[in-house]
């Protein structure tokens, strides 16, 4: 008898399970927490973070669940792990032209302005707890890396969902995303920018669902 399937969930940069709790009211799933992405300590490289995710991740299969910045940590342990049995990658990163300061901050600024107001408060108090040194250390490990070319090596569906809002994740970043994974599709949740597991939650309860087919 094949066991159920489990949904693990990655919070984005800075981020910890209050990100994730409108998720978690609606549907069970697991968190774990990284360096930079909950975990206030020094960050190792992406391949690393892989790896500690890969063992904490328990008994298969999974759905793996990756929001922003962790989206290229679960692409990189989806490649590796038969545990895994779908990848979902809420508002992934790095796209490339946002690796420059003044792109990254027009990009961020736009889409800070299509965010509800009320997550505010819970943004700010996340990004308190895990501090501006892991969160800058996560984002020069991680910002120069290739998505798309890990997502080449995942053999399991991936779906990238973003935010109609989003500038963060543009839709042509996220559709060649989608291009580069073997079996990726994309979802896009329209009024929502990049905080899609606070803002938009039934969204992303019903791409996890389907995702786990």
């Amino acid at each position: 008898m094949t066991p159920p399937v489990r949904f693990v969930l990655v919070p984005g940069l800075g981020l910890d399970e209050r990100s994730s709790r409108r998720i978690r009211s609606r549907l069970p799933a697991t968190v774990v927490h990284l360096p930079g992405m909950g975990v206030p300590a020094p960050v190792p490289p992406l391949e690393v973070l892989a790896d500690r995710l890969l063992d904490r991740l328990g008994e298969g299969p999974v759905v793996l669940v990756g929001h922003s910045q962790s989206c290229q940590v679960v692409a990189i342990a989806a490649a590796r792990d038969s545990r895994i049995a779908a990848a979902v990658l809420l508002g992934p990163t790095t796209d490339p032209r946002l690796r420059r300061a003044w792109g990254l901050v027009r990009r961020w600024v736009a889409t800070a302005c299509g965010e509800p107001w009320w997550q505010v408060p819970l943004i700010l108090a996340q990004w308190w707890h895990t501090g501006p040194r892991a969160m800058a250390a996560l984002w020069r490990v991680a910002a120069p890396d290739d998505s798309d070319r890990r997502l080449r090596d995942v053999r399991v569906p991936v779906t990238v969902v973003r935010g109609t809002r989003d500038r963060l994740c543009a839709h042509d970043w996220a559709s060649r995303l989608v291009a580069a994974a073997p079996r990726g599709r994309l979802v896009e949740v329209p009024g929502a920018a990049h905080m899609t597991p606070q803002s938009h939650p039934d969204d992303v309860v019903a791409v996890m669902r389907a995702a786990a087919g």
